[in-house]
């Protein structure tokens, strides 16, 4: 198939300096207020309808501000009582890789230090050309913090997966435990956008892929964060038909459920980008997982989750690449969109998620 044409952001520097200082404005009327009156009706409709197509234009969090563009891939993760936000980092911003924000609030975000100084050593001779770290991933699994992150080429499959970790976060003591999946040209797949999750046996799996032949999913050592010895095998989980793309796979276990979120066409275009994210279920971690309409997401389906066009003010575009934030009250989506009034900068975005009565997610 045709090589995909990028996955970080085109100029980072360059969007840098058009988002410097944007922020995001949320309604006027108050969050709980709005979410009052949606949620009622997102859940008697859900039945019949499909979720996305229920609700008015879905309210912002709460104004984000502060150090929230360019942010591409975000990744996020609570300790105590402040949020930690993991992004994509190229070697050309020269302020380190795997860069990270920190939270009191979910809404003023503020640049912390990265995880890397510089390129770990093992990727020269994996992945050479290297020149960045994305779509990072962070998990508390086997009693420390996880990142897992992947480095690759435009275009090319020849991409690998590490993993560093910590015992906190809170003052970080990083210990870079190198690969933990690789792939290249032999391969159908491509090892990027890695997300780490537990199933409800205790096993640790980890989910990933970007074009090629779509998401793939291995089985994790849980003591040591890096692939099974005893079960090597990779699992298909989702694919589009050709030329669709699929990449960015993210899962949670809720209500007896698998769920898989993923993004659709493309990213890093901009204002131009395509990007959205949509969502299947499992009762399996391994599949198969199925959209509202009983779809295979192995057969292409998916349900709507975010997409430009259920924005009705259509500033901003390709919303994808999600983490789902679990809190005891509340569920959050968060990711990146594309800044239709800042020169289509990659910025980040929080949104509530509710569920529908039959178990199915509603970004708010």
């Amino acid at each position: 198939m045709t090589a995909p044409l990028v996955w970080a952001c085109a100029s980072v520097s360059e969007a840098r300096e058009a988002g410097r200082n944007q922020t995001i404005v949320a309604g006027k009327r108050p969050i709980s207020r709005i979410i009052g009156l949606l949620l009622p009706a997102l859940l008697a409709g859900a039945s019949s309808a499909p979720a996305q197509t229920s609700r008015s234009t879905p309210p912002s969090l709460a104004p984000l501000s502060g150090d929230i563009a360019p942010v591409h891939d975000p990744a996020i993760l609570r300790q105590g009582n402040t949020w930690y936000l993991f992004t994509t980092s190229q070697a050309r911003d020269g302020k380190g890789l795997i860069h990270i924000r920190t939270s009191k609030d979910l809404a003023s975000w503020t640049r912390a230090a990265p995880v890397f100084a510089e390129m770990p050593a093992w990727v020269k001779d994996a992945v050479p050309g290297a020149a960045g770290i994305w779509a990072p991933d962070v998990q508390f699994l086997g009693g420390e913090y996880r990142v897992y992150y992947s480095v690759s080429t435009f275009g090319k499959n020849r991409s690998a997966i590490g993993l560093v970790t910590t015992p906190s976060l809170e003052k970080p003591v990083w210990t870079d435990k190198g690969l933990v999946l690789r792939s290249d040209a032999s391969d159908d797949f491509n090892a990027i956008d890695p997300n780490a999750f537990a199933d409800a046996e205790g096993r640790q799996w980890l989910a990933f892929g970007s074009f090629w032949s779509g998401l793939k999913m291995v089985r994790l050592d849980p003591k040591t964060g890096l692939r099974s010895a005893a079960d090597a095998k990779v699992r298909a989980i989702a694919r589009r038909p050709s030329p669709g793309a699929i990449e960015a796979p993210f899962v949670i276990r809720r209500g007896g459920y698998y769920y898989l979120f993923a993004s659709f066409d493309f990213c890093c275009r901009r204002s131009e980008s395509t990007y959205y994210t949509v969502v299947g279920r499992a009762k399996d971690p391994k599949g198969p997982y199925l959209d509202r309409e009983g779809k295979r997401m192995l057969q292409g389906g998916g349900l709507r989750v975010l997409h430009a066009d259920l924005d009705a003010a259509r500033r901003f575009v390709g919303p994808g690449h999600v983490a789902i934030l679990r809190e005891p009250k509340r569920d959050y989506i968060v990711y990146h969109a594309y800044d239709t009034q800042a020169r289509g900068v990659p910025t980040l975005r929080i949104q509530p998620l509710g569920w529908t009565d039959d178990g199915w997610p509603v970004a708010l």
